[in-house]
């Protein structure tokens, strides 16, 4: 019955000369036939990973380990540096009491990246070159530049999250401008590891994971938690004597989870493994062990994750700067400045919290703190470019060479960070890391929407679309995910208090609603709202050419054996 309902896709209008099928209704130029399409030139994939295809068992390690990689790499976003001083900061404010929130969050980031990974399974196209083929210019240019500054917000605090440790390292003698200049030369410098194969830089990421757990794991050692309030704190959904403070710490956590730009990474890295996508088993087995390597990748991200709310839980609960500033004074450290002489609750941020450590558990639990950090900020650094490339590739079409690229990209996220780092002290970057939070916050719906949208669509996805539930229980996760993200930006711009502001953010929001609503038109007709459907024979009021030219590129006998 598929088979035929594809053919009648093919027989309804003769094909033009590319293979493509004229709509009156398309919106964006039909792409070419992929008969005639040279292979796409493409970032990172310079090689491909095998699959065995010699065992037979319903589960093979030898299978899970050909495909591990891609989901280590999507899962160092959960660890970067915004997500570390979320932790502590959690800690700090909350003690084990929102636990349960980074538990929940973790879970419905584990859920979006599945449809992440189908997507680049499925079609053989990452989010970017999806979005690209599908939405008209306007919209998609509109769609690029919004996930760009996504990219901006998350590199500027990965970037500063490593100038931050160097700077700890250094016992200050390394200042953030120089921090940041050595991150961005180091990075260029890692970023092309893969040219000495993909799976020697997939290890490189490991490595960097390993030294996150060793450093974070050293420090929850230290600490010793309460274990019973942990587990109390992870596994029940209430916080007791919460006000606003823990409410807006437990928004924060979710935005610092869920990333926009990881769903455009990680639809990408899955391309790197060989799928037959002629094969609907080959796809089928592709998509379950994809999703074993990235529960596994997001448990063990989780688990950092906990070890840093822990450490300042146990040690930093309601800690005022008084007592803080006393203990830094036993201990003769340089950093007493940092800690007024009042009885104020302790605030603390990544500088602080090294320097915390420091005053508490001596200087090697500083030192190890900051190469945590630095590991936490350099893998997430070069993933972010790694996002950079594949958007700015997929958005805009670049056949440009890798290195004008990484350069291009590199430059649009590193001259702002470098401004910042030049007019900005190390010990008061509290302020802005809330403001990037915001500016993240923001760009999700321009993820999460789009992503729903063609993983629902059969024409796109085939016998592997979302079926009802999934359809319902993503269009609610992702209602919840950016109405507490709203939340999160609404106390945020409430806070300033400016009326020249409210008035810019006023008009600024009309418009940016008005594409919100764009975007969820087009996902409602994915998820079968008919009705919305003004344009009749086109779905969504995007290409139909499109589906065409996916279902092209799919073997027309597997597509019958379907």
């Amino acid at each position: 019955m598929k088979a035929e309902q594809d053919g009648d896709l093919f027989e309804e209008d003769p094909p033009q000369e590319n293979g493509a099928q004229p709509n009156q209704y398309s919106s964006i130029s039909p792409p070419a036939s992929p008969v005639d399409r040279e292979e796409p030139f493409s970032t990172y994939f310079e090689e491909k990973v095998a699959i065995p295809s010699d065992v037979s068992q319903v589960f093979s390690f030898r299978k899970l380990w050909a495909f591990t990689g891609p989901g280590f790499l999507m899962s160092i976003a959960y660890l970067d540096p915004g997500n570390i001083e979320s932790d502590l900061q959690s800690g700090a404010k909350a003690g084990f009491k929102l636990l349960w929130v980074l538990l929940v969050s973790t879970i419905i980031g584990l859920l979006l990246q599945r449809l992440a990974a189908r997507l680049g399974v499925v079609t053989g196209m990452h989010l970017a070159e999806v979005c690209n083929r599908q939405y008209p210019t306007v919209p998609r240019i509109i769609l690029w530049l919004m996930v760009e500054l996504a990219i901006i917000g998350s590199d500027m605090q990965e970037v500063i999250g490593c100038a931050i440790a160097l700077n700890l390292l250094s016992v200050g003698r390394i200042p953030l401008w120089a921090g940041v200049l050595i991150t961005i030369t180091d990075t260029f410098v890692f970023l092309f590891l893969d040219k000495y194969g993909l799976r020697k830089l997939e290890a490189f990421f490991g490595f960097l994971i390993t030294v996150m757990a060793l450093s974070f794991g050293y420090e929850y050692v230290l600490a010793k938690p309460d274990q019973g309030e942990l587990l109390k704190g992870m596994f029940l959904p209430y916080c007791a004597d919460c006000g606003p403070a823990e409410l807006e710490q437990a928004v924060g956590i979710v935005g610092a989870v869920i990333m926009p730009h990881n769903i455009y990474l990680h639809s990408a890295l899955v391309k790197s493994r060989e799928v037959n996508r002629n094969n609907k088993k080959d796809v089928k087995e592709a998509n379950k062990y994809f999703f074993i390597e990235s529960t596994i990748a997001l448990f063990i991200s989780f688990l950092i994750n906990v070890f840093v709310v822990a450490v300042f839980a146990q040690a930093f609960y309601k800690k005022t700067n008084m007592e803080v500033n006393q203990l830094c004074n036993q201990t003769g450290s340089p950093h007493t400045d940092l800690f007024p002489l009042n009885n104020e609750t302790l605030q603390v941020d990544i500088y602080k919290g090294g320097v915390v450590l420091g005053c508490f558990f001596g200087p090697a639990a500083l030192y190890i703190w900051a190469v945590g950090i630095l590991a936490a900020g350099q893998s997430s650094t070069m993933t972010g470019t790694y996002s950079g490339q594949f958007v700015m590739e997929g958005f805009l079409n670049l056949r440009w060479s890798r290195f004008a690229r990484v350069l291009l990209t590199r430059s649009i996220a590193i001259t702002p960070t470098l401004l910042v780092a030049i007019f900005q002290d190390v010990q008061h970057l509290t302020g802005m890391n809330d403001f990037l939070n915001v500016l993240q916050s923001m760009q999700l719906p321009f993820a999460l929407i789009p992503i729903l949208t063609f993983t629902s669509l059969p024409s796109i996805m085939n016998d592997f679309a979302n079926q009802l539930v999934w359809k319902i229980s993503g269009g609610v996760v992702i209602l919840l995910v950016c109405a507490i993200n709203a939340y999160f930006v609404v106390v945020y711009v409430t806070s300033l208090d400016s009326v020249l502001l409210y008035v810019l953010v006023s008009l600024f929001s009309v418009a940016y609603v008005c594409f919100v609503g764009y975007l969820v038109w087009h996902c409602l007709v994915a998820l079968g709202v008919s009705c919305l459907d003004f344009g009749g024979r086109t779905l969504l009021g995007l290409s139909q050419h499109t589906d065409i030219y996916l279902l092209n590129d799919m073997d027309p006998e597997p597509l019958a054996e379907r």
